[in-house]
């Protein structure tokens, strides 16, 4: 897959594609849709080139800060998912705030037409593009009559969750869903595990006293699920590249809650137990964190025997779990 990060990089992007615009986030079952939509108009048109554009940052981040959506796919991991489903040219935009403020017109014109040229379009329901995001799939479909190229629509994908509803798969309800805790349901949506990644950090080593080491993480800037204990996967690799990569298969039992100190603060601390005799040193390593399931809420303990015992406890059943 060719990677295109700069404006001045698109010179050397081959025009006459089958493209598709957004930010991707999570690429979840929606977003695998529109990309195979697009390998299929473009295995229709004799097989040109396919492209997907994407944002890093999101561009709310950019216009207003303050609303800025948790991120729950990080650039490198997007690279890695659009490469795994064979696209041909990812588009990177990173210094976005000159093309948000174009008009729908002028966005294709200055600078669609005079980088892709697209011969298709694909997009979901819910597009929009444009300063204030004014122009939607109507407005592009009257450009595309105009300029040349074909607009395809792809419906919303619906999910089945665990509870049986059916629903309309987003980025936004994969964020409620892992603030809630819901990693199983985020999990269909997504179609696999969602996947933390972080550097280990020195903890307070409560865990090894007790009889249960923890390696402590500090997660890249993603969003991170609701304050509990859950079952999941951890791989273990030497920089943060690797681990966007790699298959997480060792089972591990992770806490996710407030320190509770002297200090008018809790820091946020999550915490990996992996479910194996003899762990390796795991200092300065970068884990790679697959939720499985959530195991139960965050509680406070009266000593550190209860402490211990409901440790016990929840390993038993992260262990039933993931067997």
């Amino acid at each position: 897959m060719k990677i295109f990060d700069s404006l001045e990089s698109l010179e050397n992007l081959e025009k006459g594609c089958v493209l598709t615009i957004g930010n991707f986030d999570g690429f979840h079952l929606g977003h695998q849709d529109i990309v195979s939509t697009v390998k299929c108009a473009s295995a229709n048109l004799s097989g040109i080139q396919t492209a997907v554009m994407t944002f890093d940052p999101h561009p709310v981040s950019i216009l207003h800060p303050e609303k800025a959506p948790g991120v729950l796919t990080s650039i490198d991991q997007k690279i890695s998912l659009f490469e795994n489903a064979g696209v041909d040219s990812l588009i990177i935009i990173k210094d976005s705030l000159s093309l948000l403020n174009l008009s729908p017109h002028d966005f294709i014109d200055q600078f669609l037409m005079k980088t892709a040229c697209p011969k298709v379009l694909v997009e979901g329901p819910n597009f929009n593009f444009g300063y204030g995001r004014s122009g939607n799939l109507d407005t592009l479909r009257q450009l595309g009559s105009l300029r040349g190229f074909e607009v395809i629509e792809v419906p919303f994908r619906l999910v089945n969750l665990n509870d049986r509803r059916a629903i309309k798969c987003s980025s936004s309800l994969i964020r409620i869903d892992l603030e809630d805790g819901n990693v199983k349901d985020a999990a269909a949506m997504l179609s696999r595990p969602y996947r933390l990644i972080g550097q280990t950090v020195k903890g307070r080593g409560i865990g090894t006293q007790l009889g249960y080491p923890t390696a402590n993480m500090d997660p890249h800037k993603q969003v991170i699920p609701a304050e509990g204990v859950y079952a999941g996967y951890v791989a273990v690799v030497d920089s943060p590249d690797q681990a966007v990569t790699a298959t997480a298969k060792r089972p591990a039992a992770v806490s996710i809650g407030r320190a509770k100190t002297f200090l008018t603060d809790h820091p946020l601390l999550l915490e990996a137990h992996l479910l194996e005799e003899n762990v390796e040193d795991l200092t300065g390593k970068y884990l790679a964190i697959d939720f499985i399931d959530k195991i139960r809420n965050q509680k406070r303990f009266e000593n550190h025997e209860l402490l211990k015992d409901q440790i016990k406890k929840d390993c038993k059943k992260a262990t039933q779990i993931l067997t």
